[in-house]
């Protein structure tokens, strides 16, 4: 296993999902040199997902850290490894021991050239709970199949129920200028009690400021984008507003709608690790960059200002109950 952490030097992380997650899978010379660049700048926290792939076979993204892996042996350990589970391949949250154990097994054996760093619990579990699982956790921790335990998308109350079983290194929790909903619901500030890193997927608020789209027609056919509440045609170009105006200060600043989205993330707190992804090893290197942007105390004066006087539409994701259930557990 690694010995970095997952708050990298580069203060940015690097998200795999859409190398495999996706319409069409990223050809391997592109998502190695994508690999490459990330680690070479710094980035060097990488995320992944025990589902990470297309139906019929979820662990493509797995597989192709393999691949990756046994081409490039000599960047094998140069990386921090999350990989998220406890999700039954039908996304169902599951976290009984067996279970969760032959998943711990069937990670590694795909990884065959490395284990995994930490193993991030995707969803939690209510009819076993945040208590047990947590202490599930820290036995298979202890059976050697992974060094720490992350937890995604959880209730401030429960981040709270699970550091005070056992150590948590990182919560990982949407957080961008488009959705400032762990600012209200108290999650923010029981990461920051806890010291726990808080790892901030969609920093580009799921495209919204890393892309040149007009139109929900942009997104490509078969990108689960397209479903999302907040580029329905109800809502796309009532929130392309706020694109505009965050594209006018970071014109201002010399960067790009990216960059100023992830450095101001960033600005939150030490403790915040921005977590973009893309398929272009181009995007990844604008991300990285983005670490080494200082932004002001009037520059991050504006932004909030910006921010507190427009009201994004639509709910997180689409409006399907099941997925809008998991959201806080």
């Amino acid at each position: 296993m690694s010995s970095l952490s997952v708050v990298p030097p580069a203060g940015i992380a690097t998200g795999l999902m859409r190398l495999t997650w996706a319409p069409e899978q990223t050809p391997d010379k592109q998502a190695f040199e994508l690999m490459k660049t990330a680690i070479d700048a710094g980035s060097t926290s990488f995320n992944s997902g025990y589902f990470y792939g297309n139906p019929p076979d979820v662990t493509t993204n797995l597989q192709l850290i393999s691949r990756f892996c046994e081409a490039y042996p000599e960047y094998k350990d140069r990386f921090y490894l999350s990989v998220k589970g406890g999700m039954t391949k039908e996304l169902k949250p599951r976290a009984d021991i067996e279970f969760l154990r032959a998943q711990m097994q069937e990670i590694n054996s795909i990884l065959k050239h490395r284990k995994m760093d930490l193993f991030e619990m995707a969803r939690v579990d209510r009819e076993v709970g945040i208590e047990e699982s947590m202490k599930i956790l820290l036995k298979l921790r202890d059976e050697g199949l992974f060094r720490d335990i992350g937890l995604s998308e959880v209730s401030a109350d429960t981040l709270r129920k699970a550091v005070a079983v056992g150590p948590v290194a990182a919560v990982e929790i949407e957080y961008s200028p488009f959705c400032l909903d762990i600012e209200k619901n108290g999650v923010l500030d029981a990461a920051k009690e806890a010291k726990v890193p808080l790892v901030a997927y969609s920093p580009l608020g799921a495209g919204f400021l890393g892309n040149t789209w007009t139109s929900k027609e942009d997104i490509p056919e078969g990108d689960f984008r397209r479903t999302f509440d907040k580029f329905s045609d109800e809502h796309f170009e009532h929130n392309m507003q706020l694109v505009r105006k965050l594209t006018a200060i970071a014109e201002k600043k010399g960067i790009t709608p990216a960059q100023l989205s992830i450095a101001w993330v960033r600005a939150q707190d030490p403790l915040v690790v921005p977590l973009p992804g893309s398929t272009k090893p181009a995007r990844v290197k604008e991300a990285i960059e983005a670490g080494k942007v200082q932004l002001s105390s009037a520059e991050l004066d504006e932004i909030r200002q910006t921010l507190d006087s427009f009201s994004v539409k639509g709910v997180r994701y689409s409006k399907n109950p099941h997925l809008q259930d998991m959201l806080e557990g």
